[in-house]
């Protein structure tokens, strides 16, 4: 008896043991939680697009996104409505990688209110946008075969997205506000280390075979204008976090938030072709802080919208946007 009851009680000071080496491993399972980054939106399998005549439209819409300038480029078989730059220099893989300039949430949102229009805008309107200013050049015509495909395939990514809702991982993420301003002469020095072996040492980019580019010019007149969206430095600080430098996602990101504001103030420092377009903030209250183009509804001066520190701009709109509502 005395054996058996000496065995019972080695084994019950064994299973404790046990169970205190095992309970950080379970606290540790506990507190894991999903990253909302680990759960967003991914495009339709391609090889599920009809194989009739919708179908064939869908797949030249995406020939078009993937290789713009073979079509509208400068040297295009259909026009020359655009710098050479590609669609998907800007909306990657197609417009199908997550916070990349993705099409995930348009068939969702659109039309929809253009605080920069002041009024609402069709996808056909917003794909024109893109012509005019990412890729410097002219708007395809509405009717074209090209303007039905390409808005076709867009829409038909974001086919099972709920209307109205916007997908996690649609457009691009938003960075917050860093403290100071972006700066310029450290975006520098991290582009020469991080960029400019795909983008080159004057930002000109590589040029593909069909008269396009592999990586696009990051300035320079083949580039985009200073009315396209990544003229702002909130937009492509938070594309170059997620996506660059190159081999880079939004679950391996290689920059720091501060790194990317000062890589975006350096690209966007350099010269680029000047457009503006008079219809542009209709309502300036709706004006973005970081536009550094006037008029302004504030007394900060052109250089703090440009570069930042940002806070204090976006503090003084919040206060002004309060104060109307309760005068």
């Amino acid at each position: 008896m005395l054996l058996i009851a000496f065995l019972l009680t080695a084994v019950l000071i064994w299973l404790e043991r046990r169970e205190k080496n095992l309970k950080p491993a379970k606290e540790n399972l506990q507190v894991a939680t999903v990253s909302a980054k680990d759960v967003l939106w991914s495009a339709p399998d391609s090889n599920t697009i009809p194989h009739d005549e919708y179908g064939e439209l869908v797949r030249y819409g995406k020939e078009l996104i993937s290789r713009t300038a073979s079509f509208l480029g400068p040297k295009g078989s259909i026009g020359h409505i655009s710098n050479g730059m590609n669609c998907q220099n800007c909306h990657l893989d197609a417009g199908t990688k997550a916070w990349a300039g993705n099409f995930g949430g348009v068939a969702a949102l659109y039309p929809r209110f253009s605080e920069r229009r002041g009024s609402h805008e069709t996808l056909n309107q917003r794909i024109t946008d893109c012509f005019e200013r990412s890729m410097n050049g002219h708007a395809p015509d509405s009717n074209s075969r090209e303007m039905k495909a390409m808005s076709a395939y867009i829409l038909w990514l974001g086919k099972d997205v709920k209307k109205g809702k916007k997908p996690p991982g649609a457009g691009l993420e938003i960075l917050p506000y860093i403290e100071r301003s972006a700066d310029s002469l450290k975006g520098s020095a991290l582009f020469a280390q991080k960029c400019q072996k795909c983008h080159g040492a004057n930002g000109q980019g590589q040029p593909d075979s069909a008269g396009g580019y592999i990586y696009p010019p990051l300035w320079g007149r083949h580039s985009y204008n200073t009315s396209a969206g990544l003229y702002r430095l909130s937009k492509f600080a938070g594309f170059i976090r997620d996506n660059m430098p190159f081999g880079s996602t939004y679950v391996n990101e290689q920059l720091s938030n501060e790194e990317a504001w000062d890589l975006a103030a350096f690209v966007n420092s350099q010269p680029r072709p000047v457009r503006k377009f008079k219809q542009d903030w209709p309502n300036l209250s709706l004006k973005p802080v970081d536009l550094a183009e006037g008029p302004f509804l504030d007394s900060f001066p052109a250089v703090q919208h440009k570069y930042g520190p940002y806070k204090p701009i976006a503090q003084q709109k919040k206060t002004a946007g309060t104060s109307k509502q309760h005068p």
